[in-house]
């Protein structure tokens, strides 16, 4: 699991747990808290944050950064990578790279963005830009973790790529002071889409 931005006064947290329809947990999927006292996101400073690119793949899949978060693109690999995306949240490309080369992007608008490579079809993964710092990701037993957060009230939301429902069809609203919330959700899940990757692809060459 993840938390928001470390350094937040507060001792509250919220126990979040996912599961899709057939009862099983869902991993990588980001829980957001909005506290309706907006004066505690001003406490939130972002910090630098990454997704590596390792045997042609992103890791993570899902990265859940809160706006105004610079993130850098390293490339494990011993080929080249070619990052973009189209997504109205950001706009980017990076040509073609290896090692730690290629600049830092800035997030600094809210929404979801998908990632690509132009050399590996396959590649994709998500960096979800939050209009919150206090956030969390599940991971593979669907639960996570918000820690750190001020006492107070707060409306909490979900999104994975393969939802069904809009993000604001999940809203729960929740209260928590010096004991944990725990908080739970079942949705549905489309089927999941992506290009196959080439059987027997290594990392000699594009491939």
């Amino acid at each position: 699991t993840l938390t928001g931005i470390a350094g937040t006064a507060g001792a509250a947290e919220i126990l979040a747990t996912v599961r899709d329809s057939k009862g099983h947990p869902v991993e990588d999927a980001v829980i957001l808290a909005m506290p309706l006292n907006r004066k505690a996101l001003e406490v939130a400073k972002p910090a630098g944050q990454f997704i590596d690119q390792v045997n042609k793949e992103f890791i993570p899949y899902v990265r859940v950064v809160f706006s105004g978060t610079s993130v850098s693109f390293p490339n494990r690999d011993n080929i080249r990578h070619h990052v973009y995306s189209f997504s109205p949240a950001k706009k980017f490309e990076l040509p073609l790279y290896s090692g730690v080369s290629a600049p830092p992007v800035l997030f600094d608008k809210t929404g979801v963005v998908v990632l690509g490579c132009n050399i590996h079809d396959w590649m994709i993964g998500y960096v979800y830009v939050a209009d919150t710092p206090f956030f969390g990701k599940t991971g593979k037993e669907g639960r996570a973790t918000l820690g750190n957060l001020p006492a107070g009230d707060y409306q909490v939301r979900l999104w994975h790529p393969d939802m069904e429902k809009e993000e604001q069809a999940t809203l729960q609203r929740v209260t928590i002071a010096d004991k944990p919330a725990n908080l739970a959700w079942t949705i549905a899940l489309k089927p999941s889409f992506r290009i196959p990757r080439p059987v027997g692809a290594n990392n000699s060459g594009y491939r």
